[in-house]
């Protein structure tokens, strides 16, 4: 059997095993067993013995854990309630008010988190039931919070990125520094994209009910200190290179676990719960990711990466048509799969494409990163749609529509990254330079 219809005969297998409702990283086994027991010659069990625990003991997987843990602890904690708190005074002046609090507490919560499920919940559990209280447009409020609930993915440290750094042989810590310009610019389309909507929809916006002085202001801005130091801490240890993203992992551990105990909600239960929940999240991510390196290495016996990046290059395709076909295919890929398989599932197809067409993989792994936040948004499979259906009662559809907007501008975004993509090398080129 050629090429193709060995191809084929993978998606086949892939669409069956999916619509059986087979556990993601099952699937990712079988075809590559499938595609070793039936189209080659090697022994399958040795190979897969020896990527399974060659990918296990991979020392940058350490931080996933770490990172993962460092979120429950700060998911489980009082630190949505007092962003609120500190960041509400300041927002009351622009047009939209309150509804920017969506924005940027997800965009300060991403950068202590690196999951978008749980900056969504944390940050909704707070702002949703106040908005609503106050007034604003429930459609904005709900699409802005599942738009700016994918910042967890895009905003160091992120979960996501150390899955693609350990896929493509990236720098974990380049990856991390590379997402920071493109996360800030996602902030300001989001918050620019409210102060639009506002000025054109001036009933939709309740007037303003908090009244401070300045002086009052920065008081209440202290509740913001703690979680800024936090961010400092974990960010700036990396882009110093004071320590490696293992090492910042274990700081930012260490800090949300003092935040918690400062702020009075770290108690027995609570450390339970943020322990089981990281362990589950980081058993289910281990386990995608071993399936997902064994079909890798299927792949390249079976010569299926290397006739399609052989064919990319017969067609003499564009990079800028090569990404277009990538961001519609993982749009179309994210209403079925999570960002995380999605990742792990194409990487072994993909990037030999990717780099016959000479794309950076730094920026490619950015590039990946957005357009997952995109999945995180798009029915009916996208994570953000569930945690906001569980918070608000709507259906997925309607949130979905809600967060048609912020769907757009991440396609701008991605537009945005590939005219300038110094906004994505900049960063890591003057840390390298650094060091």
């Amino acid at each position: 059997m050629g090429t193709l219809g060995i191809t084929l005969f993978l998606f086949a297998l892939l669409a069956l095993l999916l619509a059986g409702g087979v556990w993601i990283a099952i699937v990712l086994l079988a075809m590559g067993w499938a595609a070793m027991e039936l189209f080659t010659s090697t022994p399958v069990g040795l190979l897969m013995a020896t990527t399974v625990w060659g990918s296990s003991a991979s020392w940058a997987l350490t931080a996933l854990p770490l990172f993962i843990w460092m979120g429950e602890i700060l998911f489980r904690s009082r630190i949505s309630e007092d962003m609120f708190r500190g960041l509400a005074p300041w927002l009351t002046a622009l047009p939209g008010r309150l509804m920017h609090c969506n924005v940027i507490g997800c965009g300060i919560f991403a950068a202590i988190s690196g999951s978008s499920a749980a900056t969504a919940a944390t940050i909704g559990k707070m702002t949703v039931p106040e908005l609503l209280k106050r007034g604003y447009h429930e459609p904005m409020v709900i699409g802005s919070l599942a738009g700016a609930g994918t910042l967890g993915l895009l905003i160091p440290p992120s979960i996501i990125m150390i899955v693609y750094g350990v896929a493509a042989d990236v720098s974990i810590a380049r990856l991390f520094i590379a997402g920071v310009l493109p996360g800030i610019m996602l902030v300001c389309l989001f918050s620019g994209y409210i102060i639009v909507w506002a000025l054109l929809n001036p009933d939709k916006t309740p007037p303003s009910d908090i009244h401070m002085s300045f002086a009052q202001k920065i008081y209440a801005s202290r509740l913001l200190i703690p979680t800024v130091l936090l961010i400092a801490a974990v960010i700036g240890s990396i882009y110093s290179g004071i320590a490696t993203p293992t090492e910042a992992a274990v700081l930012g551990v260490v800090g949300s676990l003092l935040l918690s105990l400062v702020s009075g909600s770290l108690d027995w239960e609570t450390f339970y719960a943020s322990v089981m929940g990281a362990m589950r999240t980081s058993c289910m991510i281990a386990f995608i990711l071993t399936g997902a390196a064994f079909l890798t290495v299927a792949m390249g016996f079976t010569g299926i990466p290397k006739a399609m990046a052989a064919w990319i290059t017969e067609q003499a395709l564009s990079p800028v048509m090569l990404i277009a076909v990538l961001t519609l295919l993982f749009i179309v890929l994210g209403c079925f799969i999570d960002g995380i398989s999605m990742v792990v599932l194409t990487a072994a197809v993909i990037l030999p494409s990717v780099q016959a067409a000479h794309i950076d993989l730094l920026w490619f792994g950015i590039f990946i990163v957005l357009v997952v936040e995109m999945a995180q948004i798009t029915p009916p499979v996208g994570f953000n749609l569930y945690v906001l259906q569980g918070m608000t009662g709507k259906d997925i559809f309607s949130i979905g529509k809600y967060s048609l907007p912020f769907f757009l501008l991440m396609v701008v975004a991605v537009a945005v990254i590939w005219i300038f993509p110094e906004i994505v090398t900049y960063l890591p080129q003057q840390m390298l330079g650094k060091r």
